[in-house]
C-alpha cells in the first residue's frame, strides 16, 4: 500500500489523463441521449428494424415521418438529435462541470453557434465552446463581483450571460465552426486513408497501449466519439464506435490468466472476465497487463483482429457503446454475425498469445505482483504492515491520528472499476463491525480534499493525491481482491478502535474552555482561540496563522452570537488531532459589524471539520443549549453542553 501526502510533479501521463476524464466527463453524463438517438436510429431509418419489417415500406408512413427519409428526408428526429441535441448537451455539461449551471447555459449558447456554422455533428466543437462559455462567464463575473448595487443583481446576471452568450455565439459560428470543420475533415481524411488501405487494424497500436494506462478516454471521447458521430450520420454506422470499445481482447486476456495464471491472479480473473464481458467494465483487466507489460502485445494482437474482422464484415455501430458491454454492443449494431465474430475472434488471438507468454513466462512467483501481494499480507502477522507505519508515522506519509470515517474509491471516470472497489471494500469495512464508515465511489476529477483514506488504482495515485493531499493514499493493483484492503480493514481497526491512534485525545480538554475572554477585536479573539488549540497540542503555531488567513477571506461568524474560525484547506498538514476551542465573551465583540458572544475554534483533521461544523451549528440552534453556555460557571458546565460535538 502506498501512502503518502506530499504533492509530487505532474507528468505527461497524468496531465493526458486529466484531459480524458475531462472529456469523459462532458459525454459519459450524456450515454443515455446518445442511447435514445441509437436505438430512434435503428428502429427508423431507411434500413432501419422496423422498415426490414415492413412496418415503414412505404416512405409516407409514420416510420419514415419519424426517421426522416423519402419524402422526409432531412426532417424527423435522427437528424435533429444528432446535429443539435447531443453537441447541445456536451456543451452545456462542459460549461457546468467549469461554473455550474450559469456555466452551462453560457456553454450551451455558444455550442449552438457552432452547431449552425456546419452541417456536421458539432461534438468537437461542443467540447471546446462549452467549456470555454463557463470558464470565460466565471472570469467575467469576477470583475464586478461584489460591485453591483443591491437590487440590481438579476438585471446584471442575465443580461450579462446573454450579451456574452451572443458573442460566443457569433465567435463560434463565424471562426470556430470553419476550424473545427477543417479539423475533423482532415481527422476524417486520416480515417478514409486507413480504411481505403486496409490499415485500420494499425489503430490498435496506439489505442491498446493507451488504454492500460488509463488513457482510453482521452481517445475514446476526444477523437473517436466525434468522428464516429460524423460517420454515423453519413452512413448509418461508424466502425470507429467499436476501436476502444471491443470488448473481446479483454475477455482473452482474463481467460489466458484463468487457465495459465499463478496465484491470485489466476483465482480472481474468471470473475474479472464476466465483469469485463458483461458488465463492460475494461478497467478490470488494466492491472493484469500492467502486472507483466509485455502482455501488450496480445492485447494489440487480439485488437487489431477485431478490427480486421469489423472491417471485413463491414460492422459499425449507430452510436457509442458505453460501457463497453458486450450487451451495449449488440444494442447500437444491425451486423449481429459480424460483431459476434470480431468479439470472438478478439478474444480468441489475445487468448492464444497471452498464454504463449504466461506459459513460457520464466518469472517466479513472487515476481508476480499480485501473488507477491498475496504472500506479502500472509506475512502481516510476522513484520510490520504498512497500516501500522502510516499510524506510527514511520512510513513514507503523514501519521493517521484521528478517526477514518470517510473513504473514497476513485477511478478515472468514477462508475465502473471504483463502484466495483468500493463495493468490494464496503462489505469487507462492514463485516469487520465498522458501520460508521462510508465507502464511495468517485471520479477523480470530482474528488474533494475531505476524505481521511483515498483508494485508486496504483496508475492513477498521483493525481488523487492532487486534489487531496491531506487524505491517507492506497493505491491498489487488484480491483477484486487486492490485499490491501485487508490492510485498510486492519487500519480502521487502529485508528477507530479506543478512540484511534492519538490514544483517544480528547476533542475538548478543559483547560481549552476559557469562560471570560480578554480579546476585544475580532483578530485577538481569533488568536485566543487558536492560541488554546495550540495550547493543548492539536495544532502547530502556524495553523493560528491559517485561522486568520481564511477568515481575510470568508467570514467564520455564524449569527446567533456565535464565530468558528479555523484554518485553510492548505494548513490541514499543521493539525495533529481533531481538536475544538471554546472562548466565552461576556462583554460581546464586535465581529465585522456583528456582535459575538462565543467564539469556538476548530481544527479537524480529514473531513472531522464537516462533522464539528455540524454538530456546532445544532448545540447553537437549541436556545436552551445556548442559555447554558451563557450562565455556566466553570469549564466542566460548557463541557457538559457540548459534550455532543466530542470527536
Amino acid at each position: 500500500m502506498s501512502i503518502t501526502q506530499a504533492p509530487e510533479r505532474v507528468g505527461v501521463r497524468v496531465r493526458v489523463q486529466k484531459f480524458g476524464t475531462f472529456l469523459s466527463n462532458m459525454v459519459m453524463p450524456n450515454i443515455g441521449a446518445f442511447i435514445a438517438w441509437g436505438l430512434i436510429t435503428a428502429l427508423f431509418i431507411e434500413v432501419g428494424w422496423l422498415t426490414k419489417l415492413g412496418v415503414g415500406e412505404d416512405p409516407g408512413s409514420w416510420v419514415a415521418e419519424i426517421g426522416g427519409w423519402g419524402e422526409f428526408d432531412g426532417g424527423g428526429i435522427v437528424g435533429p438529435m444528432i446535429r443539435f441535441l447531443l453537441p447541445i448537451l456536451i456543451g452545456y455539461t462542459g460549461g457546468k462541470m467549469v461554473y455550474e449551471t450559469r456555466g452551462g447555459v453560457v456553454g450551451a449558447i455558444a455550442t449552438m453557434g457552432v452547431i449552425a456554422g456546419t452541417e456536421i455533428p458539432m461534438f468537437m466543437g461542443a467540447m471546446v465552446m462549452g467549456p470555454l462559455g463557463g470558464w470565460t462567464m466565471k472570469h467575467i463575473d469576477a470583475l464586478w463581483d461584489g460591485k453591483i448595487r443591491p437590487g440590481f443583481e438579476m438585471l446584471v446576471n442575465n443580461f450579462s450571460a446573454g450579451i456574452w452568450g451572443g458573442i460566443l455565439a457569433t465567435f463560434g459560428f463565424f471562426v470556430m465552426s470553419p476550424i473545427v470543420t477543417f479539423i475533423s475533415d482532415r481527422l476524417g481524411d486520416g480515417v478514409d486513408f486507413l480504411v481505403e488501405n486496409d490499415l485500420l487494424p494499425l489503430t490498435s497500436l496506439i489505442i491498446e497501449p493507451a488504454k492500460v494506462l488509463f488513457l482510453n478516454n482521452a481517445i475514446n471521447h476526444g477523437v473517436l466519439t466525434p468522428l464516429g458521430g460524423t460517420e454515423a450520420l453519413e452512413h448509418g454506422k461508424s466502425v470507429l464506435f467499436l476501436l476502444e470499445a471491443n470488448p473481446g481482447p479483454g475477455l482473452g486476456l482474463l481467460l489466458a490468466y484463468s487457465v495459465f495464471g499463478r496465484g491470485l491472479a489466476k483465482a480472481s480473473a474468471p470473475g474479472a472476465a464476466i465483469i469485463h464481458f458483461l458488465g463492460g467494465i475494461h478497467e478490470i483487466y488494466f492491472p493484469y497487463v500492467l502486472m507483466k507489460p509485455k502482455l501488450i502485445l496480445a492485447m494489440i494482437a487480439g485488437g487489431m483482429t477485431g478490427v480486421f474482422v469489423n472491417v471485413l464484415f463491414d460492422v459499425g455501430l449507430r452510436a457509442p457503446a458505453a460501457p463497453g458491454s458486450v450487451f451495449a454492443v449488440y444494442a447500437q449494431t444491425a451486423n449481429f454475425v459480424g460483431v459476434t465474430l470480431s468479439m470472438l475472434a478478439a478474444a480468441a488471438v489475445t487468448f492464444l498469445v497471452a498464454a504463449f507468454l504466461l506459459k513460457t513466462d520464466k518469472a517466479e512467483e513472487a515476481d508476480d505482483e499480485l501473488v507477491h501481494a498475496t504472500a506479502s499480507m500472509e506475512a502481516m502477522k510476522g513484520k510490520r504492515s504498512i497500516a501500522s507505519s502510516a499510524l506510527t508515522g514511520t512510513g513514507t506519509g503523514t501519521a493517521v491520528r484521528d478517526r477514518v470515517t470517510s473513504i473514497v474509491f476513485a477511478c478515472d471516470a468514477g462508475m465502473g472499476s471504483s463502484a466495483m472497489g468500493a463495493s468490494v471494500l464496503r462489505r469487507k469495512i462492514q463485516s469487520a463491525g465498522f458501520d460508521d464508515v462510508t465507502v464511495v465511489n468517485q471520479a477523480i476529477a470530482n474528488l474533494t480534499d475531505s476524505h481521511g483514506v483515498v483508494v485508486t488504482h496504483r496508475d492513477l495515485t498521483d493525481r488523487a493525491r492532487q486534489k487531496t493531499p491531506s487524505a491517507v493514499h492506497v493505491s491498489v493493483d487488484d480491483f477484486m481482491a487486492s490485499p490491501r484492503y485487508d490492510e485498510i480493514v486492519d487500519l480502521l481497526t487502529q485508528t477507530n478502535a479506543d478512540g484511534g491512534a492519538d490514544g483517544g485525545a480528547d476533542v475538548l480538554p478543559l483547560d481549552a474552555i476559557v469562560l471570560d475572554g480578554t480579546a476585544t477585536t475580532r483578530d485577538d479573539a481569533i488568536t485566543e482561540a487558536g492560541a488554546l488549540l495550540v495550547s493543548t497540542g492539536a495544532v502547530e503555531s502556524s495553523y493560528v496563522d491559517a485561522m486568520h488567513e481564511r477568515e481575510r477571506s470568508v467570514s467564520t461568524h455564524m449569527g446567533k452570537l456565535l464565530a468558528i474560525p479555523h484554518g485553510t484547506n492548505e494548513a490541514k498538514a499543521a493539525i495533529n488531532h481533531t481538536g475544538i476551542s471554546f472562548v466565552r465573551y461576556p462583554e460581546t465583540i464586535d465581529w465585522n459589524g456583528k456582535p459575538t458572544e462565543f467564539v469556538v475554534g476548530i481544527a479537524g483533521a480529514g473531513n472531522d471539520h464537516l462533522d464539528l461544523l455540524g454538530r456546532i451549528a445544532k448545540v447553537f440552534l437549541d436556545d436552551e443549549a445556548v442559555g447554558r453556555l451563557r450562565t455556566a460557571s466553570s469549564p466542566a458546565d460548557v463541557k457538559a453542553v457540548l459534550d455532543s460535538v466530542r470527536g
